[in-house]
């Protein structure tokens, strides 16, 4: 078995060791059809495109009766 610390390591000194650990915002682009922002190299959850023709049909939304 190999040595154990003799005393609980601090959690502040912990974090000083782990400042590379963060959550990051995702990486946005503008959508070449319709400006959106959109994941890269994904399909454009507002027109629907990927690289220049259309891959998924995007339905409007239905408007309530009341």
């Amino acid at each position: 078995m190999g040595p154990l610390p003799k005393r609980k390591y601090p959690r502040a000194r912990a974090g000083e060791r782990r400042q590379h650990i963060v959550a990051h915002p995702a990486a946005t682009q503008s959508c070449p059809q319709c400006h959106s922002p959109m994941r890269p190299h994904h399909v454009c959850p507002t027109c629907g495109y990927y690289a220049g023709r259309e891959v998924v049909t995007i339905e409007a939304p239905k408007k309530k009766s009341s």
